[in-house]
């Protein structure tokens, strides 16, 4: 059984994602389907944990 997200860690992970999607979308020469993608299912991977987390 995985232990519980505080609120610090919950934090610096949704700013580490935020960071992280902003270097990707900075560094693209063009922002295209596949990108947008990606950064939706990478969001919904890091958002998911944390909105459960957080909901116990």
């Amino acid at each position: 059984m995985r232990r519980r997200l505080n609120r610090p860690q919950a934090i610096l992970l949704v700013l580490f994602w935020v960071v992280l999607c902003y270097l990707v979308l900075v560094s693209a020469p063009r922002i295209d389907g596949p990108l947008i993608l990606s950064l939706i299912i990478s969001g919904a991977l890091v958002f998911i944990p944390v909105y459960k987390s957080m909901k116990e």
